[in-house]
């Protein structure tokens, strides 16, 4: 059963849409203007309104109009007693999703009410499901299961349907463009716009005309109005990225914009209005700026609504395996290559890094190692750039005690002792295998042999 809101200033037509709904299931509501009309829609949920197009003091297109300027989402069916192609041509353009001519008879009534409908309710399931898919686009992107991550998500869910200005703090390399992308994503903005400004990476000069905008000829250069970025961010979101770089002049007009909403051209003198959800990211301590006179305290109050502290890759360590073998898969996928395994002793030694660079710098890192790896497998010498190259303990010196035990670093052990290259060889093989899983084809190239010699190997060896 549907809500139907109808609208026509003969009561007479109002008592037969009304008894006509009715006998087909659905709630009518009756008013005989546009002010009542607009009043009913405050008050509650309507599916779905008929409208007649030539009232009194106001037309249909008015209302449509006024429903629209409003925010309101609702399908209107016109009709009209002075039925004309011109009168429907102008409903349609206006937005009416059907139209009908008085006398209206039950059935066509009937028709064009199920068709609305189903309209309405495949618009709303397409998105739902878009808004789905761009919730899940965001989650696989933010890859990790930890707790720190999982604490970071739920509260960013829990703020992203409101308009708080959220803080994001962290250390350069965390993600914090990827979580407000994300609050982004799972607000009701996720199809307006969503537009990043890095106040680090601006031209000093040009900040206040990158964030408002400029008029023609406000200065040198100045050879056409230029829009900035709360007005390309209208009804999105902006992103201020590395707010604690920003000039301590521009943060009392920034802090006026965010409060007020209205801000107005460099050059120009026309306030203009905008709807703009504001995401700061900062990787400093704002309150340790406040306290040296960097940061104005009352823009620090006004973006610390909801501060959100993004985990440095050393406090989420058990997501580092997901992570490689995600940037793996992605820079494979790139180059249009099999995706690479990763060695369980390349795990293990990653997690030991700390990673001063964050997950920034564990892609670059992942990156580089699959492009220049010669196997299947990445190994830790792969990541020697970063890790150091691993030790490899030889005969005769102190990488291994007096049994050969290994250094705990994933480094290759021979005995001490030990000179018989046939017994080297054995290590080495039973190495690969052990890196690749048991995969002999990948074995062998890391080996740097065919996969003919090694299976003969190691029938040798059996």
């Amino acid at each position: 059963m549907a809500t139907i809101l109808c609208l026509d200033d003969e009561a007479a037509v109002g008592v037969v849409l009304e008894h006509a709904l009715q006998k087909i299931g659905h709630h009518p509501l009756i008013v005989c203007s546009v002010d009542d009309a607009m009043k009913t829609v405050e008050r509650m949920a309507v599916d779905l309104i008929i409208s007649d197009y030539r009232m009194p003091q106001a037309t249909g297109i008015d209302l449509m109009s006024q429903l629209k300027k409003d925010g309101y989402d609702i399908p209107v069916i016109m009709m009209t007693g002075y039925s004309s192609i011109e009168h429907a041509v102008m409903s349609i353009k206006a937005g009416a999703i059907d139209y009908l001519t008085k006398p209206v008879r039950p059935e066509t009534l009937e028709i064009a009410v199920n068709q609305a409908l189903e309209v309405v309710r495949l618009r709303r399931e397409n998105d739902q499901y878009r808004h789905e898919i761009s919730s899940l686009r965001s989650r696989r992107e933010i890859v990790g299961d930890s707790p720190s991550i999982r604490s970071v998500l739920d509260t960013l869910t829990t703020v992203a349907p409101t308009r708080a200005t959220v803080l994001l703090e962290g250390e350069s390399g965390t993600g914090k463009e990827l979580f407000a992308r994300f609050v982004h994503d799972q607000s009701s903005r996720h199809d307006k716009p969503f537009v990043s400004v890095n106040c680090a990476a601006m031209p000093e000069g040009l900040v206040e005309s990158g964030l408002f905008g400029h008029e023609k000829g406000a200065f040198t250069g100045a050879t056409a109005r230029t829009a900035g970025a709360f007005e390309r961010a209208n009804g999105g979101t902006l992103m201020l990225d590395e707010i604690s770089e920003m000039r301590i002049d521009l943060q009392a007009k920034l802090l006026r914009v965010i409060q007020e909403q209205e801000f107005e051209r460099v050059g120009g003198q026309q306030p203009i209005k905008v709807d703009v959800r504001i995401v700061a990211t900062t990787n400093r301590d704002l309150r340790k700026e406040v306290e040296k006179g960097r940061f104005r305290e009352d823009l620090f109050y006004r973006l610390n609504v909801v501060p959100v502290h993004s985990p440095p890759l050393r406090d989420r360590r058990d997501d580092i395996p997901l992570l490689v073998r995600h940037f793996a898969t992605r820079v494979a996928k790139e180059l249009g290559q099999s995706t690479m395994a990763v060695a369980p002793e390349t795990i293990q030694a990653l997690q030991d890094h700390e990673w001063p660079g964050n997950v920034r710098e564990l892609a670059n890192a992942v990156e580089r190692a699959v492009i220049l790896s010669r196997g299947d497998v990445l190994i830790p010498d792969a990541f020697a750039r970063v890790l150091g190259a691993p030790p490899i303990a030889r005969a005769g010196t102190s990488g291994a005690g007096p049994g050969g035990s290994s250094n705990g670093e994933g480094g290759v052990v021979i005995p001490a002792g030990v000179f018989d290259l046939s017994a080297i060889e054995k290590i080495m093989i039973d190495k690969a295998l052990e890196a690749t899983g048991g995969n002999r084809t990948r074995a062998a190239k890391l080996l740097n042999i065919s996969e003919r010699t090694l299976r003969n190997k190691l029938n040798t060896k059996n």
